[in-house]
């Protein structure tokens, strides 16, 4: 089984930064959202140099403008839209840069879910499942996998919500494209935890 894509979110701290490239991270996310204790300044997000690991701007109240002028001075390689953006907005941020989130548990049914998911399949390079509801992250609920057994999605998925060691095994019986970790591997908010993180390696180089 190969192993997903690892997302970290929620980047405040340089040292978590660098753990996560050293530990073969795939994707650091960096909040632009005052009302989260994970805000990040882009002054920042702009010094950091990764690598080859993506950085991803997440983003819910801005304008596609506003979107844009951030990822081009921040460097970042792609905007994860945690506002209900539109169809129109995704073509503005150019659909390979485009992580729109969706929550499942808002949908009366796997098939209403699954037409919204089709909607947008051709503006966005990936979807994220996350729990709870739209513009809310890091909260540490856990998505309900069960919603995820009764649709097909063909568009690359991360899943959200509450990830850690101590889910992550049942979180991969929903054969995502890749995870998206964030609270449930931090000490507090934006202080990543790296014994848990080191525990997510270990967990998922067990299960390759």
């Amino acid at each position: 089984m190969a192993r997903p894509l690892v997302k970290v979110c929620g980047m405040t701290r340089m040292e978590d930064v660098e753990l996560c490239v050293d530990l073969g991270v795939d994707l650091i996310g960096f909040i632009f959202h005052p009302g989260s204790p994970r805000n990040a300044d882009p002054d920042f997000v702009a010094s950091v140099k990764t690598g080859k690991v993506s950085k991803v701007g997440v983003f819910v109240n801005q304008t596609a403008d506003e979107v844009i002028e951030t990822m081009d001075r921040c460097g970042l390689h792609a905007a994860q839209l945690h506002g209900g953006q539109n169809v129109d907005f995704c073509w503005k941020i150019g659909p390979d840069r485009v992580i729109r989130a969706f929550w499942p548990e808002t949908y009366a049914s796997p098939r209403a879910l699954e037409r919204d998911l089709e909607a947008y399949s051709e503006v966005c390079g990936h979807f994220l499942l996350d729990a709870g509801v739209r513009g809310q992250g890091g909260t540490g609920k856990s998505i309900n996998i069960e919603i995820l057994q009764h649709i097909e999605i063909q568009t690359p998925w991360f899943l959200a919500g509450g990830l850690g060691p101590d889910n992550v095994r049942y979180a991969l019986t929903a054969n995502p494209s890749g995870l998206d970790f964030n609270s449930g591997v931090e000490r507090a908010p934006g202080i990543k935890d790296e014994t848990k993180l080191r525990e997510i390696f270990r967990i998922l180089a067990e299960m390759e």
